[in-house]
C-alpha cells in the first residue's frame, strides 16, 4: 500500500466517532415546546429543545424516544428532521433534530429541566436559546404556520 494510504487510514482509525445528540420539536396547538437548561451552570437558564445522546446501539429515533420519556415523562412519536446537523463542540458531536408528536394524551413534565414554555411563533425570541437550537428555531415559523 502506498505511504499515503497508510496515512489516511492511520488518521481514520484514530479520530473518535462524533458524538450524535438528537432533539425533539413538539408542536401542539401551533406552539412549540421549549424547556429550560437546569445545568450545568454555564448553560442554566438557556433555553432548548429536550433531548440527549444516542447511546450505543440506539439509533436516533430510539434515543429521542427515551430521553422523552426521561426527560418529560412522555410517550412520542418520531417524525421528519428539523433543519440541518448542527456541528456542537468543535465539531466533536451533531446535533440532529426531529418532529415529534405525543402520544395518547401524554402532557410534558419539567422532569429534569427548570421550566417548560409553549411558545407560538410570535415568542419564539422570548427566551434565551442555546447556540445550537438557533438555526433550528429559524425553521419553526413554517411549522408553526
Amino acid at each position: 500500500m502506498p505511504p499515503k494510504q497508510h496515512v489516511k487510514e492511520a488518521l481514520s482509525h484514530s479520530v473518535a466517532p462524533r458524538k450524535v445528540i438528537v432533539a425533539a420539536v413538539i408542536i401542539t396547538d401551533g406552539r412549540v415546546l421549549a424547556c429550560e437548561r437546569s445545568a450545568p451552570v454555564e448553560v442554566a437558564g438557556r433555553w432548548e429543545f429536550p433531548g440527549g445522546k444516542v447511546e450505543p446501539g440506539e439509533t436516533d429515533e430510539q434515543a429521542l424516544a427515551r430521553e422523552c420519556a426521561e426527560e418529560l415523562g412522555v410517550r412520542v412519536e418520531v417524525g421528519d428532521r428539523v433543519g440541518p446537523d448542527v456541528s456542537l463542540a468543535h465539531g466533536r458531536a451533531v446535533l440532529r433534530v426531529f418532529a415529534v408528536r405525543l402520544l395518547e394524551g401524554d402532557v410534558p413534565r419539567a422532569l429534569e429541566h427548570t421550566s417548560m414554555r409553549w411558545l407560538a411563533k410570535d415568542e419564539l425570541d422570548s427566551v434565551h436559546w442555546l447556540p445550537a437550537d438557533k438555526p433550528i428555531v429559524a425553521e419553526l415559523p413554517a411549522l408553526l404556520g
